[in-house]
């Protein structure tokens, strides 16, 4: 299985890099300058510039992306519209590593982790950046995307365990009451997704057990 990762030297993407590696997957990093990453081979391009040509072939194309300043969040859903645009009509999945505010916290899926009173008033421009380019990834019918949030505590220096929960759209917490997971589980589950997963065109959620 041939898999490309975007934003490979990224702290997430590192990981995802090493995880996919060690299951035996051909891995290509996709950098804007030297590769860092533990993939042998890379594609040295600026995200914003790459087109269906660079991505042909991939069985699937994990975005690793991540904005955080206040001029640079609306890159959350022009990256996601580049990467569409890219892969539209293909084969090739595409696996965005998302964000845990907009995991709904009730049935009718009204309300969601960033609209709690408690959410720290600091992320709230991140969460809703993220929220919309998620909103705008679900009416791409032509890509066969699946975005995977991760817990509301997502740390990246967190222990590796090898297990977590598997979530849908809602807000899960563990059997601790706790919602978080390090990133090299959410590692894990990215590549279990990409080797195994079905879930496509949704949006599926991992905590730590």
């Amino acid at each position: 299985m041939k898999i490309a990762v975007i934003c490979a030297n990224g702290k997430e993407g590192k990981l995802i890099v090493e995880e996919a590696i060690g299951r035996g997957l051909d891995v290509t990093a996709v950098v804007r300058g030297e590769n860092k990453s533990a993939a042998d081979k890379a594609i040295v391009k600026d995200l914003f510039e790459l087109t269906s040509e660079d991505l042909k072939g991939f069985d699937a194309v994990v975005d690793a992306f991540g904005a955080w300043t206040p001029e640079t969040l609306p890159q959350h859903s022009t990256s996601l519209k580049v990467l569409c645009n890219a892969l539209s009509g293909s084969d090739t999945r595409l696996l965005v590593v998302g964000g845990a505010g907009s995991l709904y916290v009730n049935p009718e899926h009204t309300l969601t982790v960033s609209d709690g009173e408690n959410f720290p008033d600091a992320f709230k421009p991140l969460a809703a950046a993220m929220a919309k380019a998620l909103g705008e990834l679900r009416e791409r019918n032509d890509v066969k995307w699946t975005y995977i949030s991760p817990a509301a505590d997502f740390q990246a220096d967190g222990t590796k365990t090898g297990k977590y929960i598997l979530g849908g759209e809602e807000f899960v917490l563990n059997g601790k009451g706790e919602s978080v997971i390090s990133y090299a589980d959410y590692a894990i589950a990215m590549v279990d997704e990409i080797v195994n997963g079905n879930h496509i065109q949704q949006r599926i959620s991992v905590v730590a057990e």
